[in-house]
């Protein structure tokens, strides 16, 4: 199951924190994104609480939810960031994170990036790439600085986890070849307008068991001995992050086992650790509100056609990935399996498949453990306007980000003259 603990059942009905589901549903409609702050920060002191009286740096995965509103409360936290484009970046800066405590991953990075992330004196960039060292050296000078670097190795691990999710392997677009990582950092090391701060790796998402990433450290730290060979001192070691959650039944390692592990195997080098966890802070923090418009049975199935749709939830499309799903208010309702879909048309629309469900037209339904690739990987698709997002405090109802009007996705459009 789930855990989205949160989420509870009173009088009938399903409360988030101390906020009843029905109330946010008619003050802002639905389908919205509901996330509770008392989680999000449970959640990051839990992870930081197996690595009191270490060196590290917590860097929150931007990309799996870029809100505002939570970027702020885990900066208030002392939570840095893991970025992947400039937009993350300005996102970061305007929320109250620290620059330096930010991290820039990506293969793709351009010119104008680069710069951006050099004017705002960042942490470190995560290199992927030779050309992408030489075109920061470059900027770098006309900037008359120094960036600090660090190469992200593909250590070759299998993290066993969805193929489009997978980061580590030969075959991915991620990282550096381990092969040809020590020439690289040799290379680098004669540049002079580079800094070579640590060594980075990230293997892949949601990933529930602890081997893969003891291996890809193993390989990592190999590494970092060879560097030592050539007079290379790294000031950090990046292990990435992609640490899993619960969806349904899997059983991912809980925080202090892992962080346990991770620092069992780096407690003699007096070296920084930093992890960049983006799923594992905040899947579980959120869910999302959505509303039965339709039931529909077409001789083979039932479909229950809510106001979600795959442009708010990416996940079960792309990923066949499971969310599970409660009905808000108990029901007398006969259970029947249900495919439940949203209103776009694509035969892909669909949030859930063959599951039991007591429900009715205009129930409401809490799509669970949404708090991650939810809205950061939403979209406008059939001119949809993106779903409000909430935050509730115990009692409190907070709208951090209004539901988007049609004039909104088209206001930076303009009509051919006559």
């Amino acid at each position: 199951m789930a855990q989205t603990s949160f989420i509870h059942l009173k009088e009938g009905g399903l409360f988030a924190e101390s906020v009843s589901l029905e109330t946010i549903a008619n003050q802002f409609g639905t389908p919205t994104y509901v996330y509770s702050k008392n989680t999000l920060t449970h959640t990051f002191e839990s992870f930081k609480k197996g690595l009191i009286g270490t060196d590290h740096l917590i860097c929150f995965a931007v990309k799996a939810n870029s809100n505002i509103a939570i970027l702020n409360l885990f900066a208030k936290l002392g939570a840095g960031f893991d970025i992947v484009s400039g937009g993350e970046l300005e996102r970061v800066i305007y929320a109250g994170g620290d620059p330096k405590k930010i991290v820039f991953s990506g293969v793709g990075k351009t010119s104008k990036e680069i710069e951006a992330g050099l004017k705002a004196n960042i942490l470190c960039f995560n290199i992927e790439s030779r050309s992408e060292l030489l075109r920061i050296n470059h900027i770098a000078k006309k900037l008359k600085q120094k960036a600090p670097i660090s190469i992200r190795v593909n250590p070759d691990v299998d993290a066993k986890t969805h193929p489009y999710i997978s980061t580590g392997l030969k075959d991915n677009k991620f990282g550096v070849d381990f092969s040809h990582a020590l020439p690289l950092y040799l290379e680098a090391s004669n540049m002079d307008h580079i800094d070579i701060k640590g060594i980075d790796c990230h293997i892949g998402s949601q990933i529930t068991e602890l081997k893969p990433f003891v291996d890809a450290l193993d390989r990592v730290l190999s590494l970092t001995n060879e560097l030592k060979k050539h007079k290379i001192h790294l000031s950090h070691i990046d292990i990435g992050g992609g640490i899993g959650i619960c969806y349904q039944n899997e059983s991912p390692p809980d925080f202090e086992k892992y962080t346990k592990e991770i620092l069992k195997k780096i407690k003699d080098l007096k070296i920084k650790i930093i992890f960049e966890p983006g799923r594992a802070l905040v899947g579980n923090s959120g869910v999302l509100l959505s509303k039965v418009e339709y039931l529909k049975q077409n001789g083979v199935k039932n479909f229950a056609i809510i106001d979600a749709a795959m442009n708010d939830l990416m996940r079960p499309a792309l990923y066949d990935a499971y969310h599970e799903i409660k009905v808000v208010h108990e029901s007398d309702e006969k259970a029947q399996s249900f495919d439940v879909v949203g209103p776009v048309c694509e035969s892909g629309d669909f949030i859930a498949k063959n599951r039991m469900l007591s429900i009715k037209e205009n129930d409401l339904v809490c799509i669970m453990s949404a708090g991650a690739y939810g809205m950061s990987m939403s979209s406008n698709y059939n001119s949809r306007g993106r779903p409000s997002e909430i935050m509730v405090d115990n009692d409190k109802i907070y709208e951090i980000r209004a539901r988007e009007k049609s004039s909104d996705l088209f206001k930076l459009e303009k009509k051919l003259p006559d």
